[in-house]
This record gives structure tokens, C-alpha cells and sequence, in this order.
């Protein structure tokens, strides 16, 4: 039997083999596990912004409503466990190893091996089995019509997010093939929600589902009226009612009216689903590294925006909390990601940035990435490491009584949290 040591470093041991789309090698790990994705429920969601906090609401909701829910997500910020959820609860350690020494006899007579992430989702799909879950919210790794969770068969819904440029050498370079390669997880006759607002994607979602008989529907965005919003959360009404949310960023107030929509259609469905569900999942929900509030003094906000317009959606958060005042930012990327336009993006609202390396071996220099913002005007200081960094943009804000904006990347998110924590009287 493996221990949660042996068992994290087996599904890690095989990232060598990277991202290779397909679903020839999930099906057949499945089959040999017994199928247990056909023996589930889903809500798919696809998208490239907005489909953690839409998964982590919408689970919610199922939970208050009485349901036995899983949720799967990636990546994870603080533990590898967060990744497979079951009531609200990360899988155990214990039933993380026991899971993964089963799929892994299997996984080891495959000729043409799983990737990790295949991996991952196929210990997702038996523990969910295991633990007789109702529904499960399950999140796309990337893109959908190749990704490993496309191999089930008939979800209860399918939800496809904002949709913008990412990935783009294995998704493609523009938003219409992009916005194709998301559709692909959509099935005959299985209703459709597309909550982004780009025309171009919501031609191609729509076109996709009607030629597979799917109804296709929207969030009302033009009924959403925002009355309060700062970096505790919303309060807003989305078709008359009242709502509030925990999760800051102006942008979650839309998307809570898409886990509304959702679970309004779950509700015609036949799920027993009922507004007080909705209300107290929308209050209780965190979900963090997205715009979470790390600290009040100085105040300290994290945010994993990793793309152009995930960035875009943060900066215009920070410029609407804090009104004609620049910030200090903290920040680290990948250098496979498009950061010279992430740069391009943040540093308007920037008075001076501290870049860090984050732990990634696909991670851009702390240099290479200094001399970007400074190109753009912005005085830049690379730090050694991500702590040396958070104490000396905290030490920086409050000395200019400015708040500090720590974002770029999730894979840094651990790190920096532990050492906002260890920040004393700074």
C-alpha cells in the first residue's frame, strides 16, 4: 500500500510526458477501472477565467440543497488534496494513497501511459465512485474537446466560461478556435450555459450546441445591479433579488449570476434547489488566491490572474477599490504566458513592482522580468525569493500607505501567504 508521499510522487513522476491532448488514454484507464465516470453525475465546465469560483459556488449550492457533491478543480494552491473534494472536504491523505495504488496497477499495463493530469482525473473519477456522490462539479484542465474529463458521457449540464486568449499553441491562436476546442465538451441534447460575453466565442458555443440539439442559455447580465463591492465581497440584486457574496473582485457578481442561471435550470431539471441554497452557498464560498484579502494593514491582496484578461479583470478591481491610487504590486509568471502584455495591462495601475521567481520550472526570471515593467516606465526591483519579496513590498506599502497587490501566478500563492502571515508588525 502507498503512503500520500509515494503516491503525490508517482502521479508527479510522469509530468515529463507533459500535455499530450487526447482521450484514447483516459478511456482506456477508465475502462480498466471499471468505468466509474459512467457511473456518476456532472456539471462540466470549460472556460478560460471564472470556472474555480463558478465550480466552488455552484458546489455549494448542491451541498446546501441536500445532495452528496464531489468537485475537481486544478491547480491547487496550498495542498495537492484540494484538487478532489467530496461535501466540501479535500479527499484524505489515507484515501488519496489507496485510490492512487489502484489506479496505478492499471495505469502501469497501459502501453501508451496516462499524463498526470489523466492521472489525476482518473483517481478523481473512482474516489467520487467510491463515495457514491450525487453530482459532481467538474472542471476542464484545459481546453475541453481533448481534455481528460471529456470522457464522460452524458453530463446533467454543461457550462462554458468567458472564453479569451490562452494556451494558444495547443488551443489555437485566436478565440474563435479556441472558443471551438471548449465547445467540444458539449453533448447531444445536454443543456448548454455560456456565461462569457465575447461574440465571437457565444457564435461558436451556440452554433456547437444546436447542431447537437442542445438548448442554449445565458446569464442576464442587463438584470445585475452591483449596490456595494469592495475587497469583502458584493452585495447585489440579479432579477429583483437580493444576494451577497464573500468572494471580492468586481467581476463575481457575474459570476454568481451564472451559478444563479445554473442552478435555476438544475432547479427545471428536477434538483430540489431553492433560494436559500443559492444565498447561503454565494456567503459562504471561498475560494482562494482569486482577489482573496490576505491582510488589512497594510492591506495585502492576492489574485492568480495568469492571462491578459484575468489580469485585466484584477487591475480594473484594484483601480474601483482603490480610486486614484496606485498600488504595490508583487509579481511572478511564467515565461511560456503572455507577460509582456500582462505587463503592458498592470502597469498603469502600478507605483513600483517586486518580482519573484515562482516555484515552476516554466517560471520567468525575476530579472527578465523587472526589465519588462521598467520598460513600461515602472520602477522594478527582482527579489531573491518570494519571501525576500513579500517583506519588502509590504515593508514598501506601508511606508507609502499603499495597498500591496500580490498576483501572477497560483503556483506561488503557498508561499506568499505563509509569509504575509509571518509579516508581524511590519
Amino acid at each position: 500500500m502507498m503512503t500520500y508521499d509515494e503516491a503525490v510522487s508517482y502521479i508527479h513522476s510522469v509530468s515529463w510526458r507533459g500535455s499530450r491532448p487526447g482521450l484514447s488514454r483516459i478511456t482506456e484507464l477508465c475502462r480498466r477501472l471499471g468505468d466509474p465516470q459512467d457511473k456518476l453525475k456532472f456539471v462540466h465546465v470549460a472556460g478560460t477565467n471564472g470556472k474555480g469560483s463558478f465550480c466552488a459556488m455552484l458546489e455549494g449550492v448542491l451541498r446546501d440543497a441536500g445532495y452528496k457533491t464531489g468537485l475537481f478543480t486544478s491547480p491547487f494552491v496550498l495542498s495537492f488534496c484540494e484538487r478532489i473534494r467530496v461535501m466540501g472536504r479535500d479527499i484524505g491523505k489515507d484515501e488519496l494513497a489507496e485510490v492512487t495504488d489502484f489506479v496505478r496497477r492499471e495505469a502501469d499495463k497501459m502501453d501508451d501511459p496516462p499524463t498526470e493530469f489523466e492521472l489525476i482525473a482518473a483517481i478523481a473519477f473512482e474516489y467520487f465512485r467510491r463515495a457514491e456522490c450525487d453530482i459532481v462539479v467538474l472542471e476542464v484542465g484545459m481546453g475541453g474537446r481533448l481534455d481528460a474529463t471529456n470522457v464522460i458521457k452524458t453530463p446533467t449540464l454543461s457550462v462554458i466560461t468567458e472564453i479569451s486568449l490562452d494556451h494558444t499553441a495547443i488551443l489555437g491562436d485566436t478565440v474563435e478556435k479556441i472558443a471551438a476546442e471548449k465547445a467540444g465538451i458539449i453533448k447531444k441534447t445536454v443543456p448548454v450555459m455560456f456565461t462569457g460575453t465575447n461574440a465571437a466565442a457565444a457564435k461558436v458555443v451556440a452554433d456547437t450546441a444546436a447542431s447537437l440539439g442542445c438548448s442554449v442559455f445565458a446569464p442576464d447580465y442587463g438584470s445585475l445591479n452591483v449596490s456595494a463591492s469592495s475587497v469583502d465581497g458584493s452585495r447585489f440584486t440579479y432579477k429583483g433579488r437580493e444576494y451577497e457574496t464573500k468572494l471580492a473582485g468586481i467581476y463575481q457578481p457575474r459570476n454568481a449570476a451564472a451559478v444563479i442561471e445554473a442552478a435555476n435550470t438544475m432547479r427545471e431539471l428536477g434538483y430540489n434547489i431553492n433560494e436559500e441554497n443559492i444565498r447561503a452557498s454565494l456567503i459562504s464560498t471561498v475560494w482562494h488566491a482569486r482577489f482573496e484579502l490576505l491582510r488589512r494593514d497594510p492591506v495585502i491582496i492576492y489574485d492568480g490572474g495568469h492571462n491578459p484578461q484575468g489580469v485585466a479583470a484584477a487591475i480594473d478591481s484594484i483601480e474601483s477599490y482603490f480610486p486614484g491610487k496606485k498600488v504595490t504590486a508583487l509579481t511572478g509568471v511564467m515565461a511560456d504566458k503572455d507577460y509582456r502584455e500582462t505587463v503592458n495591462i498592470a502597469s498603469r495601475a502600478l507605483a513600483r513592482v517586486y518580482t519573484v521567481v515562482p516555484d515552476n520550472p516554466r517560471a520567468l526570471s525575476a530579472e527578465d522580468y523587472a526589465a519588462a515593467f521598467e520598460n513600461e516606465g515602472v520602477e522594478a526591483h527582482p527579489c531573491a525569493s518570494v519571501a525576500d519579496g513579500v517583506i519588502a513590498a509590504a515593508r514598501d506599502a506601508r511606508e507609502n500607505d499603499r495597498p500591496l497587490f500580490i498576483f501572477g501566478s497560483l503556483y506561488m500563492y503557498a508561499e506568499a501567504a505563509k509569509a504575509v502571515s509571518a509579516l508581524g508588525g511590519i
